[in-house]
């Protein structure tokens, strides 16, 4: 399959690989999705494997880029569609009604653990919260409080020890202010049983999240991250692409999608920065690509380290081309907004959020930025979940039909017949279902976990 006229390579529908359509040289640029994704190291015959072995990323440090927009302003399209959701005093809108245990310190996982237990409430253990410094300490702030101001979340318990440097009187710095009803907090060493004060706080926090019921929302509501893991040489054919178009038909009906995983940008950071409508948000978006890139060399590491043995296996060579697919999943619509680590989304539209391409931790940045479900595209197959419904999108067949106790959606029928618009139709269907009521693949396991950036010293 020639997936753009410009393209020196196909992809081989059976195992997702690269192959020469023509000669060539040594030194010549690699062209797929139109865009280079590389360079050849040797001469490359015709028909011949084009992988790690003949091919090199062009990948280097920060680049200077120039503002030159290239994009279609997305047109609104009325719609009457609408999801099942719960409606927050503070207006916002989830699409669960859950109670979680929210920790301040890795010390009190298994007392919120065992609360959780006991009373059917989520918890998210995490090792943080304690000897961290400076901005380090604040991202796992910024984070938390995302987590507690969820829509999805009906209720709140706050954990935490009481001696840790984010105990609750510093975190409530950050939270700001909070709903008494919905937010309660616990220090484990002020009471004589942390077990049964928290018990008795999370039935509290029950009675309170009982008193809200789903009712007809408007699909504007709806805020979507956008990821991918475990990609392969389908990930920017079948699952990416159909994710992007999805996204295109939300945003064009008033919805915000997220899009993250900034060194999975890097290589096709151009095709977004074309997309800002104003030279703000250009600058803003160079400064997410660069900064990132810093971030690597302060840590004496390369930045194209990326593609993971995984990629590879499944015909991913160099970062440009995973970057290339990875975009994808933003489809077209112009940037309305580019977010850092702890921003919430306030904007309809496509938005960029600061953050790796870590499976869990990019996903719990995306909760921590407002989002009320992921979708997640895989080539690899993956059961993590984070507090969120985790959908997860199979880029093949084999493995929607391996893996039916992991995968919500096959979309690999790109590949056999069927259209693009028919296949955003079913996706857009099912996702209406999840925010509706219906559970995932990872919330019917029980997969649901979280994990916080760190970029710092510990003490």
């Amino acid at each position: 399959m020639r997936i753009h006229p410009l393209d020196n390579v196909e992809v081989n529908l059976e195992n997702g690989h690269k192959y020469a359509l023509r000669p060539i040289e040594d030194g010549e640029m690699i062209l797929k999705y139109g865009n280079p994704i590389g360079h050849a190291i040797r001469d490359i015959a015709k028909g011949e494997h084009v992988h790690s072995h003949n091919m090199r990323t062009n990948l280097s440090g920060n680049l200077e880029y120039r503002y030159q927009p290239n994009y279609v302003e997305t047109e609104r399209v009325p719609t009457s569609q609408t999801f099942l959701g719960y409606v927050r005093e503070d207006g916002e809108v989830g699409i669960r009604n859950d109670v979680w245990i929210i920790h301040t310190v890795g010390c009190v996982n298994k007392v919120g653990k065992r609360i959780a237990e006991l009373t059917g409430a989520k918890c998210f253990e995490h090792p943080f919260g304690c000897s961290q410094l400076g901005d380090d300490q604040k991202i796992t702030q910024l984070i938390l409080r995302g987590l507690v101001n969820h829509p999805n979340a009906a209720g709140v318990l706050v954990l935490g020890l009481g001696c840790e440097n984010n105990n609750i009187a510093e975190f409530q710095k950050v939270l700001g202010s909070w709903n008494p009803k919905r937010v309660s907090f616990l220090n484990a060493q002020e009471c004589e049983d942390e077990i049964e004060e928290g018990v008795q706080l999370v039935r509290q926090l029950q009675r309170y999240a009982d008193t809200f019921q789903r009712v007809p929302v408007p699909v504007s509501k709806l805020k979507i991250g956008l990821k991918c893991g475990g990609s392969d040489g389908f990930s920017g054919i079948t699952a990416n692409p159909l994710v992007g178009s999805l996204s295109d038909r939300l945003v064009s009906y008033g919805a915000s999608c997220v899009l993250t995983e900034v060194p999975e940008m890097f290589g096709a950071e151009h095709l977004l920065m074309q997309r800002c409508p104003t030279e703000e948000l250009f600058q803003k978006t160079v400064e997410l690509i660069n900064n990132f890139k810093d971030y690597f060399t302060r840590h004496h590491q390369v930045i194209y380290e990326n593609p993971s043995p995984g990629n590879k296996a499944g015909g991913i060579t160099t970062l440009e081309e995973k970057s290339l697919g990875c975009v994808q999943k933003g489809g077209g619509s112009p940037i309305a907004d580019v977010l850092d680590y702890g921003d919430m989304v306030t904007k309809n539209g496509l938005s960029l959020l600061n953050g790796p391409g870590n499976d869990i931790v990019a996903v719990t940045n995306l909760v921590a930025a407002g989002v009320q479900l992921v979708l997640f595209t895989t080539g690899r197959g993956t059961p993590v979940g984070g507090p969120v419904p985790t959908v997860k999108i199979a880029t093949n067949r084999t493995l929607a039909e391996k893996k039916k106790n992991w995968i919500d959606f096959d979309a690999s029928p790109l590949l056999e017949g069927k259209t693009m618009p028919e296949m955003t139709e079913a996706l857009l269907d099912y996702v209406l279902r999840v925010a509706s009521g219906e559970e995932t693949a990872n919330e019917r396991g029980g997969y649901s976990e979280i994990s916080i950036f760190k970029d710092g010293i510990v003490l």
